[in-house]
């Protein structure tokens, strides 16, 4: 997928592509070796695709997400420590288990040097439950004790600055906040992009969006449930008086929900390109000192940011000099032990689950501690693991033929660009230009971070999540000043996932997605190519859906389009919205066009630059398999690829936090594809069918 923030090196997306292979690894890059060797037979069905999922009572025409995944929708329930489950957490459960053989490997071997040290240190620390019960909040309370201390608003200024971290979890959240006051992140500059820039952004709520403080229904009644967690884990931690201090707390972050941007708004990528001088925050957002803040933030000599939401970080910025001190101390108080609570007593991680993961996302389980584990240390040493990770599990042969798809897709969208009627040659020839520069990596990074200066120990699970969290950010601000490293990766090859880097117009392709039910080497290629290729297009289409096409060749927030056909562009865009706002999960609630536009253009193009490229690498399909043609095959492939289920509480927020629209609306992307029709008899009166007008072309 891709996020409005993708901008930020950090596009959520899956998907891959390029028009040049990868080059090979750097001296330091791990070297690829197959463990073992290709499956001879598909991992589903005779032919890669799982028959026995689908519900063939149904008609194509009517309901062609059930007809492809009736039988595996009937059949399968969603774990009961998950929020939803689909076909990447399928994957991503298999990538859990195989970083588990890692890090318990690590942890054995106490003779252990450099990055295997730390990878068993950071595991075994924050497996020990035992003492880490015994060490109860002791070791918090420095924390604690130095927020009571805060005197007066530049001692607070000094604490908010001291607690900004590039902690804007782009990949890991349905959307992008932070619950530090700020959240920053280093990446190119949008208007000068061979530079880095510190992109500063919203922050400050413990709930995922300002809507949760300010609706009514259902966030009422979550807001209510969030105080009594509040109230709880002060109560835990022995500080009296917790439910007074959660009606501050909360009342504070309603002020500071009402100043944020909405989603759609952080969604405008030109709404986002505010330069501003250091010299300006004291003038545009007085209320913060901030020149104590940066200076706490080791950001007092840096003399330029990116300023994504101003409005609200003027609004934020006001609040620190209107609400009481007392109110602040509260809310950093809060705030530290929620951060923490995952690396405190048991009835910390309860509380902190009862409310994040039941009370807002429905999941009634908690994970098991060994998956927890995995993701802190991939969190802290993602590299490092990946690096093993990729040794042991992913090939040579899988890395070329992912390579060779790209290769072909690349070709089918260039062909998609030459054949476009209503686009002039003036801009044909930038988006060729743009497509001609795109870079592509498969699998792993060229070179490898360097974690010689994190420390880890194996006795203090909270002091490795900080000291980490502390590497990162210094990390980031390290860039400022420097060259920029167009090798740097924003996922961990063992991530189920993709994504696009518009700044430098790149595309990023991790090993743990190059598996079944996405890639299959023994495989049909139809079927391949309806599911990862749909998806390498799917990324290639995002530097020229409605934000990449904001960025020219060069990365760099450059219009490249004449008036003429930027307004045709837009008008499928609006087309293509106005398509998805029908679509309605809930009987209250349905998909935001606007809010997945971005995703759902490149869903459209990437499928039908799939369908050429399909088309391009077999020129004769060939005969059919189980009674299935090849264009079916394909069209099959990537619905299934999208199968999922989502508990309703998830359910909610994504719809008004996520850019993607639910996987079933996006199998439903087929409706546009004029070879759709023919491949499955679609015809007029049916419930899917569309008038060839109303079928949406982009690219």
């Amino acid at each position: 997928m891709s996020h409005p923030l993708r901008l930020l090196c950090l596009a959520l997306s899956i998907a891959l592509g390029a028009c040049d292979h990868a080059t090979p690894p750097a001296p330091d890059a791990a070297a690829p070796t197959a463990a073992t060797p290709p499956a001879a037979a598909p991992a589903l069905g005779s032919f890669g695709f799982d028959t026995a999922g689908m519900d063939r009572s149904l008609t194509p025409g009517d309901d062609f997400y059930g007809y492809a995944n009736g039988g595996w929708l009937q059949s399968v329930q969603i774990p009961p420590d998950r929020s939803s489950w689909n076909s990447f957490s399928t994957l991503g459960e298999r990538a859990l288990s195989d970083t588990r053989a890692i890090l318990e490997a690590a942890a054995g071997n106490t003779a252990a040097a450099g990055d295997e040290a730390r990878i068993g240190a950071w595991y075994t620390a924050f497996m020990d439950e035992a003492g880490i019960e015994a060490k109860g909040l002791a070791p918090l309370r420095p924390s604690l004790a130095a927020i009571e201390a805060i005197a007066d608003k530049h001692a607070l200024a000094k604490a908010l600055g001291a607690a900004l971290r590039a902690d804007v979890d782009l990949l890991n959240a349905t959307d992008y906040y932070t619950p530090n006051l700020f959240g920053l992140w280093v990446a190119p500059n949008l208007l000068r992009p061979n530079e880095y820039a510190p992109y500063l952004v919203q922050g400050g709520l413990g709930m995922p969006d300002r809507d949760f403080y300010l609706e009514g229904g259902r966030m009422a009644e979550l807001r209510t449930q969030y105080a009594a967690y509040i109230a709880q884990l002060f109560e835990l931690a022995g500080i009296a008086d917790g439910a007074a201090r959660a009606q501050r707390i909360l009342a504070l972050e309603t002020a500071i929900a009402r100043v944020h941007a909405s989603q759609l708004e952080t969604n405008d990528v030109a709404k986002g390109a505010n330069a501003w001088r250091i010299t300006d925050f004291a003038r545009r957002a007085p209320g913060l000192d901030w020149a104590a803040y940066f200076a706490a933030a080791g950001l007092g000599r840096q003399p330029e940011f990116i300023v994504w939401q101003p409005a609200a970080v003027s609004g934020i910025a006001a609040l620190v000099a209107a609400q009481p001190l007392r109110a602040w101390q509260d809310w950093l108080a809060f705030h530290a032990i929620d951060d923490a609570a995952s690396y405190l007593p048991k009835a910390f991680a309860e509380a902190h689950f009862a409310f994040h993961g039941t009370a807002l996302a429905g999941t009634p389980q908690q994970r098991e501690r060994w998956k927890r584990a995995v993701d802190e240390v991939n969190d802290a040493l993602g590299d490092a693991v990946g690096r093993i990770y990729v040794a042991r599990h992913f090939s040579a042969p899988t890395k070329q033929r992912a390579e060779a798809m790209v290769a072909n897709l690349v070709t089918a969208f260039g062909g998609r660009i030459d054949k476009l009627e209503w686009m002039s040659a003036q801009t044909k020839q930038r988006a060729r230009a743009k497509l001609a520069g795109l870079k592509v990596e498969v699998g792993y990074p060229q070179h490898w971070r360097d974690y010689g200066a994190l420390e880890a120990r194996r006795d203090d699970a909270l002091g490795n999540a900080r000291r980490a969290s502390l590497f990162e950010y210094r990390r980031n601000l390290a860039k400022l000043g420097r060259p920029i490293d167009r090798g740097e990766w924003f996922m961990l090859p063992q991530t189920v996932n993709a994504l696009n880097v518009p700044l430098e117009n790149r595309l990023i392709f991790p090993a743990a997605i190059l598996q079944a039910p996405f890639f299959d080497g023994a495989a049909d290629d139809a079927v391949n190519y309806g599911a990862i290729g749909a998806v390498i297009g799917h990324e290639i289409s995002h530097s020229f859906d409605n934000s990449g096409a904001l960025f020219d060749e060069t990365g760099k927030l450059a219009n490249w389009w004449t008036a003429q056909d930027l307004e045709h562009f837009e008008a499928a865009g609006a087309a293509l919205a106005a398509q998805f706002d029908n679509y309605r999960p809930l009987p209250d609630l349905a998909v935001n066009g606007k809010l997945t536009l971005g995703e759902n253009i490149a869903d459209v193009a990437g499928l039908a630059t799939a369908f050429d490229a399909y088309q391009l690498a077999h020129p004769d399909p060939g005969a059919a398999l189980e009674g299935f043609t090849a264009p079916q095959r394909l069209f099959l492939g990537w619905a299934q690829a999208w199968r999922g289920k989502m508990r309703e509480a998830a359910l909610r927020n994504a719809l008004l936090t996520n850019v993607h629209a639910p996987g079933q609306y996006r199998a439903l992307t087929v409706r546009n594809l004029d070879a759709w029709y023919p491949a499955f008899d679609v015809q007029p009166g049916q419930a899917l069918y569309l008038e060839p007008a109303q079928r949406v072309k982009v690219w």
